[in-house]
């Protein structure tokens, strides 16, 4: 392993991004000394988005790459180099996903699931939605269902005064449940679909070899978290949806939308033109409209394009690293390694290992969607659930804590090892 400059540069400014993620609290914290609406507040708050975490970083490795380099014309060809879609698919599926006709037909699916589970309303729809959302990303992919269930679990849950340990244990169960959730198809979770083709894994395999494994860690995870906090569940009061109605015809075209994005999903242009009718449609029937999530969609592919861009000079020390372990190190390796840097780019760069055996292959991507939960950065529809839910009242206005939320995931996260590894 010989790394170049810029490599190395990378990894530094990669390994500052992390830290800083995990600062943000600290950063919203420091902003409150400030008078309000001075400088040093605003900067303060704008360092404590964690969505613009890895792009700020991303921009300084830009500037580094000029100075090594000692040219402009070198950080854009890097730039250029790259495969932006994945932002680029997660902004616009987000901004259609969380448009009020989706949400409302998302919402009485679960309703209905959960009126057929004998316990209380609220504790009902509780499981429903989170061991029922997270599978349906399967289909409507990860980055959909995140903002989906984010939209619904706030609303409900996070915005009526429910403790900051329910709250943390939720989010950690939404993330562990959506990352392992997609995996009963093979176009719907980023981590798999970085290897699907390569790897002749089609929909079936999935199914036999990740779905049934992935429904039931999230009964499980979901059964037991709810039986942890069947009391505070239980005194929770309903809060209904109460945005006016939509006419079917408009869910219906809503949906095709959302099935064309998806349809789409390795052809930006394309689905960047759809999109822009979308936005057409959304204009014509506003009175049926809520604000777009814009500003939410693009912070999270500003994010995701940062850690594209950071991650991208990783291979030199992460290929030899998993080309080196066994199926029981490397499954827990791959565990551990999402936590700190895109499960899609680990399985990735396990993609480009050359004879790599089955049993390996499995471990790999595994190990990658079973650690998925653990950070903001380890899956790639988190930022959205973090860009939806860091506002919550639970939170106080500070965001959320990174530490709580990896401690929160370490049950869901367990629970995980234990089917995709043990059973």
């Amino acid at each position: 392993m010989n790394p170049a400059p810029m490599e190395i540069l990378a990894t530094v400014l990669f390994a500052l991004a992390v830290l800083h993620t995990f600062a943000v609290k600290r950063f919203a914290h420091w902003a409150h000394r400030y008078p309000r609406g001075s400088i040093q507040e605003n900067l303060l708050h704008f360092l404590a988005e964690t969505e613009v975490v890895f792009g700020l970083w991303a921009a300084a490795l830009f500037a580094g790459i000029v100075v090594l380099k000692g040219s402009v014309h070198e950080a854009v060809v890097y730039i250029e180099s790259l495969n932006y879609t994945e932002p680029k698919f997660v902004l616009v599926v987000m901004v259609v996903a969380a448009t009020r006709p989706v949400v409302k037909m998302a919402e009485g699916l679960i309703s209905g699931i959960a009126r057929l589970l004998p316990m209380q309303e609220a504790m009902a729809f509780y499981v429903a939605a989170l061991v029922v959302g997270p599978l349906l990303g399967s289909f409507i992919t990860e980055p959909a269902a995140m903002t989906l269930l984010a939209l619904v679990l706030k609303r409900r849950y996070f915005d009526q005064g429910i403790s900051l340990k329910l709250a943390y244990a939720t989010l950690g169960l939404l993330f562990v449940n959506v990352s392992i959730g997609g995996t009963l198809t093979h176009f719907a979770a980023p981590p798999v679909l970085m290897v699907a083709a390569k790897w002749e894994w089609n929909t079936m395999f999935m199914l036999t070899h990740f779905g049934w494994r992935a429904a039931l860690s999230c009964l499980t995870a979901t059964t037991i978290i709810t039986f942890l906090f069947r009391q505070e569940l239980r005194g929770l009061k309903v809060a209904e949806n109460h945005s006016g109605a939509v006419p079917i015809w408009l869910t219906v075209l809503h949906m095709l939308f959302l099935a064309a994005v998806v349809g789409f999903a390795h052809h930006p242009d394309v689905f960047f033109g759809v999109f822009m009718l979308f936005l057409g449609l959304v204009s014509a029937t506003r009175e049926y409209q809520d604000n777009l999530k814009l500003k939410e969609g693009l912070l999270v592919g500003f994010f995701l394009a940062g850690l594209v861009t950071l991650g991208s000079l990783q291979a030199y020390w992460l290929k030899p690293l998993i080309s080196s372990l066994s199926g029981h190190a490397l499954f827990y390796g791959a565990t551990g390694l999402t936590a700190l840097t895109d499960n899609a780019a680990l399985t990735y760069l396990g993609s480009l290992v050359d004879g790599i055996s089955p049993d390996l292959k499995y471990a790999l991507v595994a190990g990658a969607v079973t650690g998925g939960g653990l950070t903001v950065i380890a899956n790639a529809p988190n930022p959205a659930g973090v860009g939806i839910l860091q506002s919550a009242k639970v939170f106080g206005g500070e965001g959320i804590s990174p530490l709580r939320l990896l401690l929160g995931a370490l049950l869901p996260t367990l629970v995980a090892i234990m089917f995709f590894w043990w059973v």
